[in-house]
């Protein structure tokens, strides 16, 4: 019966945990359903050329993951300094603050409505918010979990973080599709989008409420010599005899190489930082008008050179590498704009929204898939497979687009791509980067190569309109010469984990030290 009741508690606490993790999913693809209304909204009364006009929608669209980086980046010292559960707190506060702001850009100088383009920068800066929270918990919750799961079923309770995240991505949609059809077209782009986004408030406020009935993990609070405490949740987590035996093994783990492990990552995010200003100011004041992104995505290259030159070329581009592929593949471009793909197939708003709705379905159909089956077949099987599929499916989108193809075929190769992403570079690559890394530098690699996707996030999300929307790519090649990009770059995905990427299926941790002293 005591163990029946330490199983529920815990997986009590793991879905609250998730909760983070859903939160992450939602806000990251509330955006798919206002793209055309934000467009409308904010970027057509500005009158810019097209291409600064491209740019800029760009820019509103994946502003969110300026302050996912942000997030991610701060997230390390927030859970260390304050505790795990303060840091999913600030994220939940993030949430809801993001929610009404992004719905609400013009709060404080009028009623919602009474707004006009000239507040894009304060729905920027919400969206930004909103970004930091899922920095936070894209980083916290799976920490969370792990620190409070059985070491026996720590494998399977965190694999559930990634579940809720594309759970999260397919509520949205269906919130979405929901709320577009309570009206024409003019009320969507006046009105509905601002429902989409107000809609997060309700998920974030039941994370915030049910925080409250989470306790600290027993890890953080031995960390900062509250054994007693700790010892008690360890209790109502695995029974007393089981919470004294790892209470030895967390005292013990807690030594100051681990913690000094940390200094070269900090050092990279201050190099990145004080680079990134000065190529802001500089391109700024050149009259760049990308002088943010480009900056952004500099900053990070030279600063690599830090943690290089502390852990080694290989492993720092190792993990770099894996997470940046992950992204480059055009992952976000399905998730981000799946309903403005549809509807340049021939679509209305509604039936786009609602062929999103089944990408989501897809999605996390074939994640289940993933979870069940990688532990059999093995990582680079998995991630070498989904690559091709997904290569395949991107170069069979974009020649569809080019040639002008039926729009049911369009759809067939965007589910497809879909599944092959899901069932292996989508959860495969969390769980590759959680094990390839030694033990003594893994906080610190893996906080760089985190850092690495949100950045390649951002570099896909800010240059998909560009290429989609260029006057010449469109002529030439109807919207196919993006997805192009993406199914080559995916075929170099799979000759890297083919090539470079070692296979963790079966091996211990000290297997994979050994590995890299080769």
């Amino acid at each position: 019966m005591k163990n029946e009741t330490s199983k529920s508690y815990t997986f009590g606490l793991t879905i609250i945990a998730t909760l983070g993790g859903l939160l992450f999913g939602y806000d990251t693809a509330v955006i798919s359903g206002t793209v055309e209304s934000l467009r409308h909204f904010f970027i057509e009364p500005m009158g810019l050329p097209l291409n600064e006009a491209n740019a800029m929608e760009g820019f509103v669209i994946s502003s969110a993951l300026i302050g996912c980086i942000l997030g991610a980046a701060v997230a390390g010292w927030v859970s260390q300094q304050f505790g795990r559960k303060k840091a999913l707190f600030a994220s939940a506060i993030l949430f809801l603050l993001a929610a009404v702001g992004s719905a609400w850009p013009e709060i404080g100088y009028g009623m919602p409505g009474t707004g006009d383009y000239t507040f894009v920068y304060h729905f920027v800066a919400y969206r930004v918010l909103g970004g930091i929270g899922v920095g936070i918990a894209s980083m916290v919750s799976p920490m969370y979990i792990a620190e409070i799961a059985p070491p026996e079923k720590r494998g399977s309770l965190v694999s559930w973080n990634q579940f809720a995240i594309i759970f999260g991505m397919l509520v949205v949609y269906f919130v979405n599709y929901t709320i577009a059809k309570q009206g024409d077209t003019e009320w969507l782009h006046a009105i509905g989008w601002r429902w989409m986004f107000a809609s997060l408030a309700i998920p974030a406020s039941i994370f915030f409420i049910l925080l409250f009935f989470a306790p600290e993990t027993p890890r953080w609070l031995v960390m900062k010599g509250k054994t007693a405490k700790a010892e008690n949740i360890l209790t109502k987590l695995v029974g007393s005899v089981a919470a004294k035996k790892e209470m030895k093994e967390i005292e013990n783990s807690f030594d100051n190489d681990a913690i000094a492990s940390l200094r070269p990552y900090y050092k990279f995010m201050i190099t990145w930082f004080i680079l990134f200003a000065i190529g802001l100011i500089s391109l700024s004041l050149s009259g760049v008008s990308s002088a943010f992104e480009v900056s952004m995505i500099v900053s990070f290259l030279i600063a690599l050179y830090v943690p290089i030159r502390s852990y080694g070329f290989l492993i720092i581009m190792t993990g770099v590498l894996l997470s940046a592929f992950q992204q480059f593949v055009g992952i976000n471009v399905v998730l981000y704009y799946a309903p403005e793909i549809f509807k340049s197939m021939g679509s209305g708003t509604d039936s786009a929204l609602l062929q999103t709705i089944i990408v989501g379905i897809i999605n996390l159909s074939f994640t289940v898939l993933a979870i069940m089956t990688v532990d059999r077949f093995g990582r680079k099987p998995l991630l070498i497979t989904g690559a091709l599929v997904m290569a395949v499916s991107m170069l069979g989108l974009g020649t569809s687009f080019s040639q002008n193809l039926p729009g049911t075929l369009k759809l067939i190769f965007m589910l497809t791509y879909t599944a092959g992403f899901a069932m292996s570079w989508g959860p495969v690559c969390w769980v590759m980067l959680s094990e390839i890394f030694p033990n003594s530098v893994r906080s610190s690699v893996m906080s760089i190569a985190v850092a690495a996707q949100w950045v390649s996030n951002f570099l896909v999300s800010w240059t998909f309109p560009i290429m989609d929307k260029n006057k010449f790519l469109v002529e030439t090649f109807n919207h196919g010469f993006a997805y192009w990009i993406y199914g080559a770059l995916a075929v170099v995905a799979a000759l890297f984990v083919w090539k470079r990427l070692p296979e963790t299926k079966g091996k211990t941790l000290e297997d994979m030290e050994n590995i890299w002293k080769k």
